[in-house]
């Protein structure tokens, strides 16, 4: 039986702390930091300047670099403002001198599609806007990251069967299997909830499911692996990573309320 995934989580700030563990020590960052989009953060001002945010951005993606194994992935989730929808390509390309950017997955909250009867459906959630100028914001980026842009993934992982079962004899790279890589864009929505505060405390969360696929894209063996997240918020990273079975998370957080909530929910899972 697998041994239940131990968890590492500490108060303070994400740089100061990953100083203080070894070189090429983790095999999977995910992560989602403050976007600098003016969110109310409890223990963060999400207002700094452009270029000092970039600055930021640098020095912790810094040593997220160092930290990370040579064959190690990166996936940081940004999104933007319709009023700021430079902000997540200008920080990815702040790290190009760090890290190859190997892929970059759209991860989609609410789509609309066309049936076969002509009708529309709409799936999904998004934060509706009240504008003249700007449509609601559907989509936010995951940006996958490696130190060599050859990392091999498990792209089967992530895979969805083939909507039409032909494909499975007639190609052959199936190799017999129903299943087809999903492609850069992944269908995740929010969980519905009744209460913000008592169900998601926290302004911006990322799903549970959204962390756990990019463990699963990465593919390594799950008892060997360890996985961090310098900005834990209320701990879905650290879910993913027992769902997935790690051996190890690393987490940092600079709020004690958000912490203490991250540590209750992996307490009661």
């Amino acid at each position: 039986m697998a041994q239940p995934t131990q968890f590492d989580l500490h108060l303070g700030d994400c740089v100061a702390g990953m100083k203080k563990l070894p070189d090429e020590s983790i095999d999977i960052v995910v992560t989602s930091p403050p976007y600098n989009l003016g969110i109310s953060y409890q223990s963060y001002n999400d207002k700094l300047s452009s270029d000092d945010y970039l600055s930021w951005s640098l020095e912790w993606a810094g040593e997220v670099k160092r930290l990370l194994k040579p064959d190690g992935s990166f996936f940081l989730n940004v999104g933007a403002a319709p009023a700021n929808p430079w902000m997540p390509h200008e920080l990815a390309l702040t790290l190009r001198d760090l890290f190859t950017l190997q892929n970059t997955i759209h991860w989609i909250k609410s789509i609309t599609v066309e049936q076969k009867d002509g009708e529309p459906v709409s799936v999904g959630h998004f934060k509706p806007i009240n504008s003249k100028r700007f449509i609601n914001d559907c989509h936010e980026f995951v940006f996958h990251f490696t130190k060599t842009g050859k990392v091999p993934l498990d792209r089967i992982a992530v895979g969805v069967p083939y909507a039409d079962k032909s494909n499975i004899a007639r190609w052959g790279h199936t190799d017999g299997r129903d299943k087809r890589c999903r492609g850069t864009n992944w269908y995740v929505p929010y969980k519905t909830i009744v209460s913000r505060n008592k169900e998601r405390p926290h302004p911006a969360t990322f799903p549970v499911e959204l962390a756990t696929k990019c463990i699963l894209l990465h593919g390594s063996e799950p008892d060997k692996t360890t996985m961090m997240d310098p900005f834990l918020g209320i701990g879905h990273a650290a879910s993913a990573a027992g769902v997935a079975g790690l051996a190890k998370f690393i987490g940092f957080e600079i709020d004690e309320g958000y912490l203490a909530e991250a540590r209750e929910r992996l307490e009661q899972s």
